[in-house]
């Protein structure tokens, strides 16, 4: 037996309701006279032999020809419009629904051109409400007692991820530059976003993405790049650790240790410098240098024969005034251009004998 209906109402207490079927089963009969009253944030969507009728706005309505009047080309009775007409009424929450969350379920794929292929998780929030109220019935609630935001809530997930991949392969070269552009990639999707909800009779009203996810190994290379950058003066910044470091040790070793502690930090600090050497500069010869008598190539203090050419290795000249290792042949010193003393000659080849030298380097003969 059918529900027989003169007050057709629906106060919408559930919060994330959107809309909402009187009778909730089957039809009910209701007669023309009626009242109809639909709250200011709803509106009433009539449907007759599974056809959309009229939608009546907020407000009290009594249910005449006047009031609708497709329904009532649909039941053309012949009664004078006095016998009861059976259909079922949809009350549309025209709310806005807020803070409505959306994400990645898995991971996006993404080839950033400093990382290369990554995969990105994103989340964000966005609010919508109902535009078309007879279009979202036909496409989304089809005959449903009550449909909420949970019920549609996936699906604009699948939608909005969709969307979201499509921009970031379009648009975005690595994920760098995402931090300052939050506001410009959130208005993008909007616009790409917007037409597909208008399909199910939705209006997006707002869409924020707040925030795009690298994997952990992907955000340790970052802050290691951001690390070098804040470090700047390596010089200062070793000086720093080294400080922080003793004076670390010498709180954990009590308040004598404390002014020793802070005392070689600041001693750290002048030792440093002196350990950062610049390897491309050119460095001196030892005291004590030999060089080869027949290619002069310079080899250690202790070196007795040339291992280039297996020559005997000769002592370097030593200038008397400033004490400069010189090569054996040279004339003058070459930091103070002082005049170096001749060298002793031997005896049988006139060749000339390193100083302290006790046999000829090219004859053998002893010298005095």
């Amino acid at each position: 037996m059918g529900i027989f209906l003169e007050v057709l109402e629906y106060p919408g207490e559930v919060a994330d309701e959107i809309a909402h079927r009187i009778p909730e089963r089957g039809s009910a009969e209701i007669k023309f006279g009626a009242q109809c009253i639909v709250r200011d944030y709803q509106c009433a969507v009539f449907f007759s032999g599974g056809k959309g009728g009229d939608v009546l706005p907020g407000g009290r309505h009594t249910l005449s020809t006047k009031n609708i009047p497709i329904l009532t080309n649909l039941l053309a009775l012949p009664w004078g419009f006095k016998s009861p007409f059976r259909c079922e009424v949809y009350f549309i929450t025209l709310k806005t629904f807020a803070d409505m969350r959306w994400g990645t379920t898995d991971p996006v794929a993404f080839r950033d051109k400093e990382f290369g292929l990554v995969r990105l998780r994103a989340h964000g929030t966005y609010t919508f409400k109902v535009a078309e109220p007879a279009l979202f019935v036909n496409r989304l609630v089809a005959g449903d007692d009550s449909f909420t935001t949970q019920e549609i809530q996936d699906q604009l997930r699948s939608i909005i991820v969709s969307r979201f991949n499509d921009f970031l392969g379009e648009n975005l070269t690595s994920i760098l530059d995402l931090p300052g552009q939050y506001r410009e990639v959130s208005e993008a999707l909007h616009a790409h976003i917007a037409p597909e909800f208008r399909n199910f009779g939705l209006d997006l009203q707002q869409f924020y993405v707040q925030s795009v996810t690298p994997p952990e190994e992907v955000q340790k290379a970052i802050d290691a790049r951001s690390s070098m950058g804040a470090v700047g003066n390596l010089d200062l910044f070793l000086k720093y650790k080294a400080a922080h470091a003793l004076e670390g040790a010498a709180q954990a070793g009590g308040a004598a240790a404390q002014g020793m502690g802070m005392m070689a930090g600041m001693g750290i600090g002048a030792m440093i410098p002196g350990m950062i050497v610049d390897t491309s500069a050119p460095k001196a010869p030892p005291k004590g240098s030999v060089f080869c008598a027949g290619c002069h190539n310079e080899m250690g203090a202790d070196s007795r024969f040339c291992p280039r050419c297996g020559k005997p290795a000769v002592v370097a000249v030593r200038c008397l005034k400033c004490s400069a290792d010189l090569p054996a042949q040279a004339a003058f010193c070459l930091r103070c251009g002082a005049p170096v003393a001749a060298a002793a000659k031997c005896g049988k080849c006139s060749a000339g004998l390193a100083p302290g030298a006790h046999f000829c380097m090219k004859c053998g003969e002893k010298t005095a």
